[in-house]
């Protein structure tokens, strides 16, 4: 997550992502049955980073840098967007509603809304980075180069188990042509120099609810080393 990022905990992540991946309160079909979420929020973001693997919240909340985070408001349909300087007391709770993927995930209400998922309706959000005045974008994608999202073969059930949210059972039928048309746009405007995208070199064998620990340690490993063939060519055009 970009929040150890601010928090400057080098290999925090990875730590949380690959040697706690095997405890069922992280994942497991337990959780789904019991409290009808996949993952296990209550653990993931009180019990991980307050007590298991903590989380630095002062230096988070003492850094220059700029955080937002993206969820989508369930009445609206519509992408909120907050951002550190006027919420960073209650990140936890706005990276929970960023993290909550539908049909695995409940709706987390916050700021007066009923939060999911920042990704259902801007999955890149590189048009309001653009929006913010950010001339120059760096775009970090999960899937390699030429990947084209199909629609979801559970979109149909939206309609039903989210009846009492028609905008967000419609953006969830449409959310695969939502990411394709962003891809469609980043590579229009790449030309002009407006993004560096970095991409997977291969497709590893891994799935978005993964638990082998294997699995998931060759995937940070080749994001690290994808990360470092692109290191000198992005601070060069950083420096454009």
């Amino acid at each position: 997550m970009g929040v150890t990022y601010l928090s400057r905990q080098k290999g925090r992540n990875k730590k949380v992502n690959t040697e706690l991946v095997a405890d069922h309160r992280y994942i497991s079909y337990r959780n789904l049955i019991r409290k009808r979420e996949l993952f296990g929020m209550d653990f993931l973001f009180d019990e991980v980073p307050n007590k298991i693997v903590p989380f630095d919240f002062q230096t988070f909340l003492n850094s220059n840098e700029q955080f937002v985070i993206g969820t989508t408001d369930c009445e609206s349909g519509k992408a909120i967007y907050y951002n550190k300087a006027e919420h960073g007391n209650d990140i936890l709770k706005i990276i929970r509603a960023s993290s909550s993927v539908p049909f695995i995930a409940p709706v987390v209400e916050y700021d007066n809304r009923k939060l999911l998922d920042g990704g259902i309706i801007d999955p890149i959000p590189v048009l309001k980075a653009q929006t913010d005045g950010y001339e120059k974008n760096v775009v970090i994608m999960t899937k390699p180069e030429g990947y084209e999202k199909q629609r979801n073969k559970f979109s149909g059930l939206a309609k039903i188990l989210y009846r009492k949210y028609p905008n967000i059972a419609q953006s969830l039928v449409e959310h695969y042509r939502f990411y394709n048309e962003t891809i469609s746009y980043i590579h229009q405007i790449k030309q002009k120099d407006n993004f560096y995208i970095i991409q997977p070199s291969v497709q590893l064998p891994i799935s978005g609810i993964e638990r082998s620990k294997e699995k998931l340690v060759n995937l940070y490993n080749l994001g690290y080393t994808d990360a470092q063939y692109h290191y000198e060519n992005l601070l060069n055009w950083i420096e454009k």
